[in-house]
């Protein structure tokens, strides 16, 4: 439960922080998220108890949601729209891919060779070296006039994400029948259009509806949103398959994913230099979106035998570079056309659009599996279902790339 309350954390948050990066200054956000971080993880590495290792998942939760959009609005306001802040965009999406990826390998070894606890110390020295160099190459930015904060916008859409992504990771946990997920998609639908109803109404909004308005911002979002669903729901069907199936050890499951991860570093690279080449980030979007769904419908073919893990490392590596470069297209589009005082509510939207996707996507394709499968549990029936979640998840990508092309804008200049 605490995995799915950390996430729950991350998307209900990550908004609100967003927009206080922008108000009350990004450098200082971050440090105090860093800080969090690294006094977090080490209640986490220390913890003799659950309660307090849910504290510290609690803390870890609410330091990345405040690092992510302050850390990015820190970028896009350092640099300036265009070939710099789109290489920039790029080389971040190429970290973050290769840090989730080593992670993940990294996490297993330890816990495999040493302790669980070493997940959580792990984090300690990346905080500190942070907050050591943080404050001699970053500067502050924030304005000059600091209007108040928006608490009952910020109540409500904090509220609203979390009861949302709490009823679809319990009902991947349990079931939709279940009543704690009735109960918390009702709250959350309610909580959301209270937020929508005090958005139009205070003089300072949290988020001003007119950005929510612009086709860059919300059809954007979306695309990223369908980024994250289809390539990390992906992961989770082909590691069903690798165990499952394969009888691949987790560890062994984990490792086979490394090409992916290095697709989607090399991806980070490729993306900016398509869109300078298309001169237009959503036509690199498209194009991403095209190609992971190739790579992706391939992996139906899958069968029982070993041999078929050469098909998935050459799919899942074209899959992963397409991918970032649809993220990257993602990024510049849903950060672009925006003045530096609302880039940290840019990022804190698009931070969201990340862990919502990230949240939906397993329990949607967790569901397609097992209907697919009715109850049996045999290698056959998990890759009948296993294969039937892909070929869902290849035609998802298909149609991000039908959207986005119809209703972004072809040119990266800003449109309303």
């Amino acid at each position: 439960m605490d995995r799915h309350l950390l996430r729950a954390l991350r998307a209900g948050f990550t908004l609100l922080f967003g927009r206080i990066a922008d108000l009350l200054g990004r450098r200082r956000l971050f440090l105090g998220g860093m800080a969090l971080l690294g006094l977090s993880s080490l209640l986490g590495g220390l913890a003799v108890s659950p309660s307090m290792l849910l504290v510290a998942r609690v803390g870890q939760g609410l330091a990345t949601a405040a690092i992510t959009p302050a850390a990015l609005s820190l970028l896009t306001t350092t640099f300036a729209e265009g070939p710099a802040r789109e290489r920039a965009l790029g080389l971040n999406g190429s970290l973050m891919a290769a840090g989730f990826t080593t992670g993940a390998i990294l996490g297993g070894l330890l816990t495999d060779l040493l302790s669980w606890r070493w997940a959580f110390f792990l984090n300690i020295p990346v905080a500190l070296f942070a907050l050591l160099v943080a404050p001699a190459v970053l500067a502050e930015s924030r304005p000059d006039r600091r209007p108040r904060i928006d608490l009952p916008g910020a109540i409500t859409v904090s509220g609203g994400l979390l009861a949302i992504i709490y009823g679809i990771t319990t009902a991947g946990q349990s079931s939709w029948g279940d009543g704690r997920v009735m109960v918390s998609l009702a709250v959350g639908a309610l909580l959301l259009v209270a937020f929508w109803l005090v958005e139009r109404r205070v003089a300072a909004p949290l988020v001003p509806v007119a950005i929510l308005r612009r086709r860059t911002v919300g059809w954007g979002n979306l695309a990223g949103l369908l980024a994250f669903l289809t390539e990390t729901s992906l992961v989770f069907l082909l590691t069903l398959y690798l165990q499952e199936v394969l009888g691949y050890s987790p560890l062994k499951a984990g490792l086979s994913f490394a090409v992916l991860g290095a697709g989607t570093v090399i991806g980070g690279i490729v993306g900016p230099r398509l869109i300078g080449r298309l001169a237009s980030s959503s036509r690199a979007i498209v194009v991403g979106f095209v190609v992971q769904a190739v790579a992706t419908v391939s992996l139906v073919l899958l069968g029982s035998s070993a041999t078929w893990v050469v098909l998935l490392l050459i799919a899942t590596f074209i899959g992963g570079v397409a991918n970032l470069v649809a993220i990257v297209g993602f990024m510049v589009t849903a950060t672009s056309g925006l003045p530096h005082e609302e880039q940290g509510l840019a990022t804190g939207l698009t931070t969201m659009s990340q862990q919502l996707g990230i949240t939906l996507g397993i329990p949607i394709m967790s569901a397609i599996v097992t209907a697919r499968t009715a109850g049996d549990d045999g290698a056959d029936a998990v890759l009948s279902g296993v294969t039937t979640a892909i070929a869902v998840n290849a035609g998802l990508c298909v149609l991000a790339a039908v959207l986005v092309a119809a209703f972004l804008p072809k040119t990266n200049s800003p449109v309303a």
